[in-house]
């Protein structure tokens, strides 16, 4: 919208006389307003749902209506439908240059930003027998905190965006209400020119013409049959002209709701931007800095379970090889030199020699008694045999 344009939204308070005061166009400047619900679904004479200052504005205005005056005729009402065109244009042109796709793109990024850091490499997992070899676990807590913070950082700068987008949006919603404003007394304005002419019309079907159509029959001046003519065409051109006001009123009555559909969406921008500022943006950081702090608190225990874990299998291994050393040593604290099973074995193997040397030496005795018979007994026989060789 440019300044010529936002000029029409400046001095609102004398919108509705300026465009009252030239109800025939012949000079001045103007701009127009809306008017209330109420007024809308109004009875058979609009002039009695006016306002008290418009009602009298209109019958005032219903004075000045000359059936002489062609011209002015013709002009009626022209200068608030121009101003309602310079309205409907400067609206129109907002419209046009009013891009959300840009706040859109911005709330986009800020969500795959927000999307960036998944939520899956946030999660407390107990390490795979490689990470833990390989030291891993460290080097990934330290990847993930390093994309948060650039993530951290380029949404600060969104940030950024979307507050100055935000105070764009609520200038934009302060000068859409003036705008509202303005439609507003154009609505009324037109009001007061509609009842004026339906005021003037009612006098014209009811008065003037039956008046002058009387005076005719009277004289039967032909001059007088004209001049009904004349009044019943100025009628029928005052008819067309309040239709061609009436549907003016209509552009104010459609452009009302389409005023407060621009601003109720641009309300919904300021605050889907405002909750992405003031809530989603810092939950997300703190919920990501829990989870960061967390992960380390797991790791730092998971460090200390397992220096218990050590400690405690230690501890359980001296104490196994201190009870074993313990009780071995007090069995052979308990044992003598020798054992008596060893004794034992040892006397029985040595009983057993000796009664193996005492039998082996009397079957020696035994032995030689027998060769000492035998050896006896040859010699005799040798003896014998040399008696009898030399008896011979």
């Amino acid at each position: 919208m440019n300044e010529k344009d936002l000029d029409l939204l400046k001095d609102s308070g004398n919108i509705m006389d300026d465009i009252l005061a030239n109800p025939f166009g012949e000079k001045g400047d103007s701009a127009m307003k809306a008017v209330s619900p109420e007024q809308e679904s109004r009875p058979v004479k609009l002039v009695d749902v006016l306002p008290e200052e418009n009602r009298a504005k209109a019958y005032q205005l219903a004075e000045q209506i000359d059936p002489k005056n062609h011209q002015a005729m013709i002009m009626y009402g022209t200068q608030a439908q121009g101003k309602l065109l310079s309205f409907s244009h400067a609206m129109l042109e907002h419209v046009q240059k009013k891009d959300v796709g840009e706040i859109g793109e911005i709330i986009s990024d800020l969500m795959k930003q927000l999307n960036h850091v998944s939520p899956d490499e946030l999660r407390a997992e107990k390490p795979s027998l490689l990470s833990r070899m390989f030291g891993k676990v460290n080097g990934t807590i330290q990847e993930v905190l390093s994309k948060y913070q650039k993530t951290g950082a380029q949404i600060d700068r969104i940030s950024v965006k979307l507050d100055r987008s935000k105070n764009v949006l609520l200038s934009d919603i302060g000068m859409l209400e003036k705008l509202y404003e303005t439609n507003k007394e154009y609505f009324q304005a037109l009001n007061i020119y509609i009842a004026a002419g339906e005021i003037k019309l009612e006098e014209l079907h009811e008065k003037t013409i039956p008046a002058l159509k009387k005076a005719a029959a009277e004289t039967n001046d032909q001059m007088k049959f004209q001049e009904v003519n004349d009044m019943i065409q100025f009628a029928d051109r005052l008819d067309k002209r309040l239709h061609d006001l009436k549907l003016s009123r209509e552009i104010t009555i459609q452009s009302a709701p389409q005023i407060r559909l621009i601003q109720n969406t641009n309300q919904a921008l300021v605050e889907k931007i405002q909750s992405s500022i003031v809530t989603a943006i810092p939950l997300w950081k703190n919920q990501v800095a829990i989870a960061l702090t967390l992960i380390r608190q797991r790791h730092a225990v998971e460090a200390q379970k397992q220096v218990s874990k050590t400690t405690n299998d230690l501890l359980l291994k001296n104490a196994e090889m201190l009870k074993t050393n313990t009780i071995e040593t007090a069995k052979e604290n308990e044992r003598g030199l020798v054992d008596i099973e060893t004794l034992k074995k040892t006397q029985e193997n040595l009983i057993s020699t000796l009664e193996e040397t005492l039998r082996i030496q009397e079957e020696g005795r035994t032995k030689r008694r027998m060769a000492e018979q035998d050896l006896a007994a040859m010699e005799n026989e040798l003896r014998i045999k040399l008696l009898e060789i030399k008896g011979n």
